[in-house]
């Protein structure tokens, strides 16, 4: 008797998935996929393997929104211990420098941590995954050698102190994509007068996702042993979850056969020119389109299989 297929789900959706200590997002992402057994699936922004918290998981046609949400704003409680620098900036590395920690006091602190606020130049760590000459940053740092980085513009919206005792400091951040939170941990401690490195990274939040909860890979194996794949899926947000700063519009079900096939269709409501999220008569989240000055919306992208190779193609390119 042949073994059942371990890929053979065809699902769409987003899972918030609540990533273990010391496992590589991508591991993290064939567990999750090996367990609903799907088709197809992506994640969207990496943790290290020394952070845990929110790492979305995109199955199916949702795998549409990665590219959304590498972009989004992130949110992280951070861990910093003073008095210490590793080569790496977290717990990756040996400890090789030590400072003495000044009497800080929480109003001092929080002085500091708001200098941090809006725009501004970060230099990325040599520990990361950017490239140099076509070589990872972090290979080159773990041979001992160092290069030239260009500083990377990100925007700091919020950051607050969630504790202080001693030579550990909580802060919590929300930031703009390719902020790195070990630099930021580091350029702290250097503002309060002393050194620093990561001891925990959280990521607890990833726009727009604020309000819903997030699922260990414990809970969700519980939750399929018990109660089987349908009350897997019910842990899975809508696609269109992603995209709720835009506003929508209904199409009927002639319009969303059309719209299926490519073309531009009149909308069921006086639609802006603008994109907005499209949904059938039925409330089926269709796609992304685009707003036209005569009422219609042309589709930008459709996350619904699309029956006409040719209306697919013009989908797709917007």
């Amino acid at each position: 008797m042949s073994k059942p297929r371990r890929f053979h789900r065809d699902i769409d959706g987003i899972l918030l998935l609540d990533k273990a200590f010391g496992l590589s997002s991508n591991a993290a992402l064939q567990e999750v996929r090996e367990l609903f057994g799907a088709k197809k699936a992506g994640h969207a922004g990496s943790l290290d393997p020394l952070a845990t918290g929110l790492l979305p998981v995109c199955f199916g046609q949702a795998t549409k929104v990665c590219g959304r949400l590498l972009n989004a704003g992130k949110r992280y409680r951070v861990s910093v211990q003073l008095g210490a620098r590793t080569e790496s900036l977290d717990c990756e590395t040996e400890v090789i420098e030590r400072a003495p920690v000044p009497a800080l006091t929480p109003a001092g602190v929080d002085e500091v941590l708001a200098g941090f606020l809006g725009e501004q130049d970060q230099m990325p760590p040599m520990h990361s995954a950017l490239k140099h000459a076509g070589k990872r940053l972090y290979e080159l740092a773990r041979r001992g050698e160092s290069v030239d980085r260009a500083p990377r513009r990100i925007t700091i919206s919020s950051i607050t102190r969630l504790a202080l005792s001693g030579d550990r400091l909580e802060f919590e951040v929300s930031c703009s994509k390719g902020t790195y939170i070990r630099s930021l941990a580091a350029d702290v401690a250097a503002k309060l007068g002393t050194l620093g490195y990561v001891a925990a990274l959280r990521r607890v939040g990833v726009d727009p996702f604020g309000t819903y909860s997030m699922h260990t890979v414990e809970e969700l194996r519980r939750c399929k042993e018990t109660a089987g794949p349908d009350a897997l899926d019910a842990r899975l947000l809508q696609a269109d979850v992603a995209f709720s700063d835009l506003g929508s519009t209904s199409l009927s079900a002639a319009g969303e056969q059309a719209l299926l096939k490519g073309q531009a269709v009149q909308a069921a409501e006086p639609a802006p020119e603008q994109q907005l999220r499209a949904y059938g008569a039925d409330g089926r989240f269709l796609g992304l389109v685009q707003g036209q000055p005569d009422g219609r919306v042309h589709p930008v992208r459709l996350f619904v299989p699309n029956t006409s190779p040719e209306g697919r193609g013009r989908a797709e390119r917007g």
